[in-house]
């Protein structure tokens, strides 16, 4: 018996104007490996690699290559070669080092193999309809559109609120979060805030200061990673921070317990599609839960495939914090999926079906 692997690729649009520190977004290429045994290619594992540009460290112009070759390799070994051992395939010697992305998809892609095809990637009570309390993304754009996002998703029913900061106006931001925290006062309203590396050095921790009026409960990535300023703004800061890009890149088990424990921050986030794939996230949480640093699970702007594979592996721990999980939303064109989002949660509707006909494989 032989296991065999195809993969495409399809470009999602996003339905508004998606901005961050980094610029404008109008739409985000996915690939998407599959994986079948030769007795029976009806019942196939599919996974997502989702690769974003300027800031994973397997977006590169040879990415495509990397892919296939992985894929063309995949179908020379016996099936008892890519063998899943607990939570995860083990794929040292398949996929080469800083290619994250291509990790979770193949990662995935196997374990929703291995478990019937059925885009069940962990046997947890996620597929069996369990909520996650998901915080709700508000997109950067001008005062008036970044407050009606707000007031949406209040509406609908969120009670965590995550705004990105850096690409505005500062005293603009800080007017929106007065806003926040005027009009909903009564609400238990939790607020984080994402900077993506915007702000500079020689003012972090002035405009940390001004932020922290709002009740913040944290600030992702407030200067760009790898700064040695980062050790003293993790012990000064009035903002909790939180490590995103600065885990980028950080492969061993060795360079990880050495970065959290030189630079001691409040909070990661793992993201499966930037670090290190599922086996690499765990590997995080464990070290982090060690330190006794938090840390939730976030996606990567990856369509419907990816996010069920995150949520189910969220889905495998127990927190009280918000996770980010809530950006099945944002592409016009997305796979239509079970997953639904309600009262600021997300969760598996099994009355909802899986439609992955639109992606065409070269089988």
């Amino acid at each position: 018996m032989t296991l065999l692997a195809s993969c495409t690729n399809k470009a999602f649009q996003f339905n508004f104007k998606a901005r961050t520190s980094r610029g404008l977004m109008k739409d985000k290429i996915s690939w998407f490996i599959k994986v079948w045994k030769d007795d029976n290619p009806n019942l196939f594992g599919l996974g997502e690699c989702s690769p974003l540009p300027g800031l994973s460290t397997d977006a590169r112009p040879d990415f495509e290559a990397i892919l296939k070759n992985t894929v063309a390799r995949i179908n020379t070994i016996p099936l008892d070669g890519l063998a899943v051992s607990g939570s995860a395939p083990m794929l040292t010697d398949l996929v080469p080092p800083g290619f994250s992305s291509l990790r979770f998809g193949l990662e995935t892609a196997l374990l929703d193999l291995a478990n019937g095809g059925q885009r069940v990637i962990f046997k947890n009570d996620f597929t069996a309809g369990r909520k996650i309390p998901i915080n709700g993304l508000v997109w950067m754009g001008d005062m008036d559109f970044m407050m009606n996002q707000i007031n949406k998703k209040i509406a609908e029913g969120f009670r965590c609120i995550k705004l990105k900061v850096g690409g505005l106006d500062f005293d603009r931001e800080c007017d929106i979060l007065s806003y926040l925290r005027k009009r909903y006062f009564r609400e238990d309203i939790v607020i984080r805030l994402d900077a993506n590396g915007a702000f500079k050095t020689e003012e972090v921790l002035f405009r940390l200061d001004q932020l922290s009026k709002y009740k913040i409960h944290s600030i992702e990535q407030p200067i760009k990673p790898g700064l040695i300023e980062m050790e003293e703004l993790c012990r000064k800061s009035p903002i909790p921070i939180v490590f995103d890009e600065e885990l980028i890149g950080v492969e061993s088990k060795e360079d990880k317990i050495k970065l959290l424990d030189r630079l001691k921050p409040q909070f990661i986030i793992l993201k499966p599609s930037l670090h290190g794939g599922l086996s690499g996230s765990s590997e995080w949480i464990e070290i982090a839960r060690k330190m006794n640093i938090g840390w939730w699970i976030t996606s990567a702007l990856e369509s419907n495939i990816g996010l069920n594979a995150i949520c189910q592996f969220a889905s495998n721990y127990e927190t009280d914090l918000y996770q980010g999980l809530g950006t099945g939303s944002i592409y016009g064109n997305n796979i239509a999926s079970p997953l639904r989002v309600e009262d600021g949660n997300i969760f598996n509707d099994p009355s909802f079906d899986w439609n992955v006909d639109e992606l065409k494989f070269g089988d």
